[in-house]
């Protein structure tokens, strides 16, 4: 027994949990002298704002590494490609939509939203860019100065660009390449471990602020945008895969369901991809009749790149954090969401974790970060949630590449 208290005690989510009831509880107490805690959670900002860039621009150079090998699997790799990216693009646009519709973050005063988080700039751009200004501005002049800038976009398109160009060398010359990504890989994860032994102190610090200056609004927002997101999810495991089962395969919808209970509640229960991906290569084999030749390419391929659940939150985020702060969207900012989740999910690993690129989402699209740990508390419920999505399309995506390349 008491081993399991401990270790539910050093649990990081628990921490993270019971520092967001603290906080709730010293904010209620002492009300707006609470913002005496506010630098506890801007300096939990400032730790993951430093590592947002490195770690999105080596994580995309490595995934199109991958991405460009793929090449080699032929008709398979480019239609598991292909659907990956458009039922993550359908998910990331649903987001965008749900969060207009339902308007989560729409309810506080945004004078002392902004009074209470420290940004540096809250106003849109006063000029919307067109379509051309659009596209130039995802291309890189220099590409070492977007990347002191932080322009997430045109990290993304020079980190494709040159990850696929790794991928085309011969072996021996790619594969230290290769490597030493995965290192440096390594080495962020390591310091983004290192950086989320202080979030529940940012935490505490965020809740007792914002419980301070706004009662108990700020939560509910917060559960709104859980409600929201619930609905997104709702839609694309009962509309956007069925719909591509019956359009692109012969499985029956009521079949493929029932037998996806079972990776389904160990994804739900492990908020990991990939330790889910051994029960998911059983249940499409041996119940839902995909070969194993598909089911070894598509489902490690899609356990590692496939991330519509995520791409949902991303986008919802987004326009929550918008709303919340009074910044008005634009054509040229919903077009910066769409890219940098479609693309940006692709370098997402398939491990449970708190989503930094979700902060390579809000500043692609210039919309203010220091609201970001009011979620925080709530991150392992929402991935568990996601993962469930992601390995659901992984396993649809099987079935259909499998009928159409048999």
């Amino acid at each position: 027994m008491n081993l399991k208290v401990k270790k539910i005690i050093t649990n990081l989510g628990f921490q993270i949990l019971l520092a967001m009831v603290v906080g709730i509880g010293v904010g209620a107490a002492i009300g707006k002298s609470a913002s005496v805690f506010a630098p506890l959670g801007t300096v939990f900002i400032q730790l993951i704002k430093m590592l947002v860039v490195p770690l999105v621009t080596v994580s995309i150079i490595s995934g199109a590494s991958s991405l460009g090998a793929t090449k080699k699997a032929g008709k398979v790799g480019l239609s598991t490609i292909f659907y990956f990216l458009l039922t993550t693009a359908v998910s990331v646009t649903l987001g965008l939509i749900l969060g207009e519709v339902f308007k989560p973050g729409v309810g506080l005063d945004t004078d002392l939203v902004k009074s209470m988080f420290p940004a540096k700039d809250y106003t849109a751009a006063a000029q919307t860019p067109g379509f051309w200004d659009v596209l130039l501005g995802m291309i890189p002049q220099n590409p070492i100065e977007s990347l002191v800038r932080g322009n997430i976009l045109q990290i993304i398109f020079f980190g494709l660009f040159l990850g696929i160009a790794i991928s085309t060398l011969p072996s021996q010359k790619k594969d230290p390449v290769v490597n030493g990504l995965n290192y440096i890989t390594e080495a962020l994860i390591w310091m983004i471990k290192i950086v989320m032994y202080t979030a529940p102190i940012g935490v505490f610090g965020l809740m007792a602020n914002a419980t301070g200056t706004f009662g108990f609004d700020m939560l509910e927002m917060v559960l709104k945008l859980v409600m929201v997101n619930l609905v997104g999810v709702l839609l694309l495991l009962f509309i956007l895969y069925p719909l591509t089962l019956k359009l692109f395969s012969k499985i029956s919808i009521k079949q493929f369901f029932t037998k996806m209970t079972k990776p389904q509640i160990v994804a739900f229960s492990t908020a990991s991809s990939m330790a889910t991906l051994p029960v998911n290569m059983e249940v499409c084999e041996e119940e839902l009749g995909v070969s194993k030749q598909t089911s070894s390419f598509v489902l490690p391929l899609g356990a590692t790149i496939n991330m519509t659940g995520n791409a949902l939150y991303y986008a919802l985020v987004a326009v929550f954090f918008a709303q919340m702060f009074g910044h008005t969207l634009d054509t040229s900012q919903y077009v910066a969401i769409i890219l940098t989740a479609t693309v940006g999910s692709i370098g997402q690993a398939g491990v449970p974790g708190p989503t930094l690129l979700v902060v390579a989402v809000l500043a692609a699209a210039n919309i203010p970060l220091e609201g970001l740990p009011l979620l925080y508390a709530l991150d392992r419920v929402f991935d568990m949630v996601r993962t469930s999505v992601n390995i659901t399309g992984d396993a649809a995506c099987a079935v259909i590449v499998d009928k159409f390349n048999r």
